[in-house]
């Protein structure tokens, strides 16, 4: 019982807050080690339609509009991992 947590005196409002705040502290360091890891690493199509959880005519529409830099050699496409973290958006709850 060393990590429990005692939420008796802990509005719902102060939870919320609490969950968001360590979820916000995680996605930042995930970012960061992501990026970290292999900041150049090229990724495939199927690869980067898996990473964000998309559809690949999602990626191929967010290409041709600017969201995301695709490169090429010859008829294959690949986005570099470091780019499609940075181009997410922070969203106001």
């Amino acid at each position: 019982m060393e990590n429990a947590i005692m939420l008796h005196n802990l509005s719902l409002k102060e939870l919320e807050q609490l969950i968001e705040r360590v979820v916000k502290t995680q996605l930042e360091e995930f970012r960061k080690n992501q990026a970290k890891e292999k900041p150049d690493e090229l990724l495939t199509r199927e690869e980067t339609y898996k990473l964000l959880k998309i559809d690949s005519s999602t990626l191929w529409h967010w290409t041709k509009k600017g969201k995301v830099t695709a490169y090429g050699i010859g008829n294959r496409r690949y986005y570099k991992r470091s780019e499609l973290l940075e181009s997410l958006i922070k969203l106001k709850i």
